[in-house]
């Protein structure tokens, strides 16, 4: 008897979704929070990593949820891409709740009301796995309104007024754009009679180039905001690095994934040609020079990674604008990577200023001193955002600059050069950073803070002890009872940083799978076919069939 282990996806938002029932029972006991939370990631991704191993060569497969057939009910599709994007963003989700874990018993528990955050983050995770599994609009717009909702709460956890102000902005910006995107859903229902991806891969194509057009430009408007490609982009700098470091890690590296992810199925599947190709490409250029140059004019470590971010959102887009087997292949990485880096950057920042009282640069100075493994686990995802050979950050690029060459043409090749000059800035920023907070000596910072200049005690460069810690540094500083940097949250952030060491390690498989996902992707009929075609409707497995 043969088991089709892809039909365990739909558990990969079922779980979440439990665990955050548990959780709002388990309310004001954070230890059993904290378990099941932590459990039901855990079972999730090992859902998720079967699901990926029973796609890894093969072709879409559609689950048909309640039994009915496509385009009728509601439908998940499980193939290289998504499998991949299920697992990467479980990965970082585990890292991320033990990291926030570890934070909230290092502070006891005052930080704010953990006990809402337990689920309101399963339920975040929920969300970005029905949005990737998705086969129709309307179930991605439920998707994306899932892990939206849960972020409103998680953003402005804690109510300060600064988070306040920064949560209305992200709500605002983000309603917009949903409202949008649902408009757009209600257009092409009235125009085709169906919102399932697979049947309108089909029925968009009859429809008029005119309403094509306006119909392909409405969807990505909506997902350029949720995705923050330039001019849309204007939201994220302000809104992010406002929130707690977790939630901040964890919405750098999945929420505008997410749109990119929807941008891929919308050129892919539902538009596929070349109609658009070239504003992609202005976009993508835009995108990334607009937010290097935001990145190398800040002075605020969290803030810098926020335009990071943005820069290399251009790339992606620029790999989609590109098209073709090779572009996708290196696209599909090259998102994988950057959700690992980017978050892991983004927790890197959080336990720098708890370390060190600040991510300000001018107040930060000879943080290496106080903590040469805080330094490590900076550099290496540093240096690997840059570029630097042999990391991820190298490879995708190549296989991106490399797709863009072997197109040709005058707007590629200005895209290419304009890729590698953001490439040298982004490790120009990352490197100004690591020699102005790491390297140098508190005596040469332009406002040096006190608890810099103090002596370092012996012992507490690495700040893992059990008990009570009052080093004289970080955020916390004086207060007896707080640890700055438990051994969850360096243990957290240094496995997340591994994980990305292991892209490279392990690039010569991922960049197979990401082949594969792009040789689905731009076969767009398998897709269609795995959805509507009745021997991909779920059936009994009879003893003895194949």
């Amino acid at each position: 008897m043969t088991v089709n282990l892809a039909q365990l996806a739909p558990l990969a938002v079922i779980i979440p979704f439990l665990g955050a029932a548990l959780s709002l029972v388990l309310l004001r006991r954070n230890a059993l929070q904290r378990a099941v939370a932590i459990g039901s990631l855990v079972l999730t991704l090992a859902v998720e990593v079967t699901v990926l191993f029973s796609t890894w060569d093969i072709g879409p497969q559609a689950v048909h949820l309640g039994g009915w057939p496509a385009p009728f009910g509601v439908v998940m599709v499980v193939d290289q891409l998504s499998s991949l994007m299920l697992v990467v963003s479980t990965v970082v989700s585990l890292a991320v709740l033990v990291y926030a874990s570890g934070q909230g018993v290092a502070d006891g528990d005052a930080e704010g009301p953990i006990s809402i955050f337990h689920p309101s983050f399963l339920i975040l995770v929920a969300g970005v796995s029905n949005a990737f599994l998705a086969g129709d609009l309307f179930n991605l717009y439920v998707g994306f309104e899932i892990l939206l909702t849960a972020s409103y709460v998680l953003m402005t956890m804690g109510g300060t007024v600064q988070r306040i102000r920064t949560g209305v902005t992200y709500v605002v910006v983000s309603v917009i754009s949903s409202v949008l995107f649902l408009i757009s859903i209600g257009m092409i229902y009235a125009a085709t009679g169906t919102v399932n991806m697979a049947d309108l891969s089909g029925k968009l194509a009859d429809l008029p180039v005119g309403t094509q057009m306006q119909l392909h430009l409405m969807l990505l408007v909506a997902f350029g905001v949720k995705a923050a490609v330039f001019p849309l982009s204007f939201w994220l700098p302000d809104s992010y690095p406002t929130a707690s470091a977790p939630v901040t890690a964890v919405f750098a590296g999945l929420l505008t994934k997410v749109g990119v992810y929807s941008v891929i199925r919308t050129e892919t599947l539902l538009f596929p040609g070349e109609r658009v190709d070239d504003l992609l490409m202005v976009v993508a250029l835009l995108t990334m020079v607009v937010g290097i140059l935001g990145a190398l004019a800040q002075i605020d470590i969290k803030r810098m990674l926020s335009f990071t971010l943005i820069s290399h959102i251009g790339y992606m887009v620029f790999g989609v604008a590109v098209g073709g087997q090779n572009a996708l292949a290196a696209t599909v990485y090259y998102v994988a990577h950057h959700i690992v880096i980017q978050t892991s950057l983004f927790l890197v920042a959080g336990l720098v200023e708890r370390r060190g009282g600040s991510t300000n640069v001018d107040r930060l100075a000879g943080m290496a001193r106080l903590s040469p493994l805080l330094a490590l686990l900076y550099l290496v995802p540093a240096l690997n955002l840059g570029g630097i050979p042999p990391f991820s950050g190298f490879l995708g690029k190549t296989g991106l600059l490399q797709a863009g060459v072997d197109q040709g043409g005058v707007l590629t090749y200005v895209l290419v050069g304009g890729a590698v000059l953001v490439s040298l800035l982004t490790l120009l920023a990352l490197i100004r950073v690591w020699n102005r907070v790491f390297l140098r000596s508190p005596e040469d910072a332009e406002y040096p803070d006190p608890i810099l200049l103090a002596p370092v005690p012996a012992g507490s460069r690495f700040l893992l002890s059990s008990g009570p810690v009052d080093h004289r540094a970080g955020r916390f500083a004086g207060k007896g009872d707080v640890r700055l940097m438990s051994s969850s949250m360096l243990g957290a952030a240094s496995a997340l940083v591994a994980v990305g060491v292991g892209l490279t390690v392990f690039a010569g498989p991922l960049f197979q799978l990401a082949d594969n996902a792009a040789e689905n992707l731009v076969h767009p009929e398998r897709y269609v076919e795995a959805v509507l075609s009745p021997e991909s409707a779920p059936r009994p497995v009879l003893e003895g069939s194949p």
